[in-house]
Order: C-alpha cells, then sequence, then structure tokens
C-alpha cells in the first residue's frame, strides 16, 4: 500500500483526466482497498478516481453498498467490468454480463459516469467481430458514457475498431489503452498470453534487446511514445496508459510528448 500510494503521489505531478483503481475478485479487495485507494485520490490528490467492479463477482446488495460508499467519498465513476472468470473462485449469480453491472449501476445512480472495457483485436472470448460488435454496443445501450480499450500495439486494429463502432451506432468516446513494455518479463508474458498482434516492429526490438534490459527498456518506451503520437494526430479521443503502478513510465512519456495535450486531453493512468 505505501509503494502504491508513493506512485499515486508522483501520478499527481502530470494531471491526468483520472486514475483507474483495479481490484482482484475478491469484495473485500474492492471495499477495504480499492475504494481506499479511490479515496485517497480523489480526496487527498484531488484527481477524478474511478473504481473498478467485476460484474461477476458482485451480488446486487454489495454494488448498492459500494454505491453508496463511493458516494461518501464523492466519487461517481465506476468502470464495470464482467472479471476474468476464474474456475476456483465462484461466481455470483446476480450480473453475468458487464451490461447487467451497468443497467443496474446506471438506474440505482443515474447521475454515474460509467465506463466500459472494448477489445480493438475482439474479445477473446466472442465467436466473431459482429457479435463482439452486438455486445458492446448492448453495454452503451444500459448506460455505459465511455469506453476504455484493452492494450493493444498495431494503431491500425484500433482505428478499424472505431470505423466499426461508428457503424453500429457506437458513439461514446473511445480511449485507447497503451501499455509501454520496459522489461523481458512483461514481454515475454504478452507475447504468450495477449490476443493483441504483434507487429514486427515490436517483435524487432525484443529480439534485438532480449538481454539488453536498458535498452529494451528504451526502446519499449520509444514504441509507446510512437504509438501515442500517431493515436493523437489521428484524432484518439483520449489515452489511457497501463502503468502498473510504475510512476516513471508515465512521467517519462509526459516529458517526451507533454505538449501534445491540452488541458481537456490530458492523459489518463
Amino acid at each position: 500500500m505505501d509503494n502504491i500510494v508513493t506512485t499515486l503521489d508522483q501520478l499527481q505531478t502530470l494531471k491526468p483526466r483520472f486514475i483507474s483503481v483495479t481490484c482482484s475478485n475478491n469484495k473485500n479487495d474492492i471495499e477495504e482497498t480499492t475504494l481506499k485507494l479511490a479515496g485517497y485520490i480523489n480526496n487527498t490528490l484531488n484527481i477524478p478516481a474511478i473504481a473498478h467492479l467485476p460484474a461477476a463477482y458482485l451480488s446486487a446488495e454489495q454494488v448498492k453498498r459500494i454505491l453508496t460508499e463511493l458516494n461518501a467519498l464523492n466519487i461517481q465513476q465506476v468502470l464495470a467490468l464482467r472479471g476474468d472468470i476464474i474456475p476456483t473462485v465462484p461466481c455470483k449469480k446476480d450480473f453475468r454480463y458487464a451490461s447487467d453491472l451497468i443497467k443496474f449501476v446506471h438506474i440505482q445512480e443515474p447521475t454515474f459516469k460509467i465506463s466500459g472495457a472494448c477489445y480493438p483485436e475482439i474479445h477473446p472470448e466472442s465467436p466473431d467481430l459482429v457479435s463482439d460488435i452486438h455486445y458492446l454496443k448492448q453495454k452503451v445501450d444500459a448506460g455505459c458514457t465511455q469506453l476504455i480499450t484493452q492494450l493493444f500495439f498495431d494503431n491500425d486494429k484500433f482505428f478499424g475498431f472505431k470505423e466499426n463502432c461508428a457503424l453500429a451506432g457506437i458513439n461514446v468516446p473511445i480511449i485507447a489503452g497503451i501499455m509501454p513494455i520496459t522489461n523481458r518479463k512483461q514481454a515475454l508474458r504478452l507475447i504468450k498470453t495477449t490476443s493483441a498482434h504483434l507487429p514486427k516492429k515490436f517483435l524487432a526490438i525484443f529480439d534485438k534487446y532480449e538481454h539488453d534490459p536498458e535498452s529494451l527498456r528504451t526502446a519499449g518506451l520509444a514504441y509507446a511514445v510512437d504509438q501515442i503520437v500517431d493515436l493523437i494526430t489521428r484524432g484518439a479521443e483520449g489515452i489511457h496508459l497501463y502503468t502498473m503502478n510504475h510512476a516513471e513510465t508515465a512521467i517519462n512519456i509526459q516529458k517526451t510528448i507533454g505538449s501534445l495535450f491540452n488541458t481537456n486531453e490530458q492523459p489518463s493512468k
């Protein structure tokens, strides 16, 4: 907790539009940790906080209690997710999909700003693109006012996804999720587990600097910077950095291209 607070204090200097606070699939983690950190961000650092809520692991009564606590903290933003399905962790029965939770929150607290997750390269469990966009439209129709993408490394995939959303009548802001790759372990994990397309340029960086940690970090940050510059230039509505609790990553990016963000387009964390 001390390390996270130190990271948050450093991120405050960047004046982000918001900082999101994730959680594990555990109600105690949400109520005892997520809300505590969100309150610190919102009320001590004076930065808008977004609390993650995993639909599959919360009951309706728990969500009501969490919304009451968020109101008490003067927080009115949530990111409603289904949550990763883990065989060893029992799911609750009230919310099967993220859209169910979004609809419930929207009815309970109509003034809340509800963010939803989206996958520029299709959710791993979706049978096809049409189905994926259909379910995403259900989230928006249920009350989602903003979408934040899963990480991606090919900007053309993102802009193709945006076009498909527009054709489907999805007209809420879509924030581009970027994860700078700064170490070998992180890169290996992504290569093995991510469904995101890994361009030749990305793989070449990993191959060339596989045994040179400092150069891999520098090249990984440079790749993320190139992505962000291209996204902003081509009209992306916002950038969400997956900082993984490492403030220096966001600070370095801000130093390099911070002038590209005006007061209404600050990068989120």
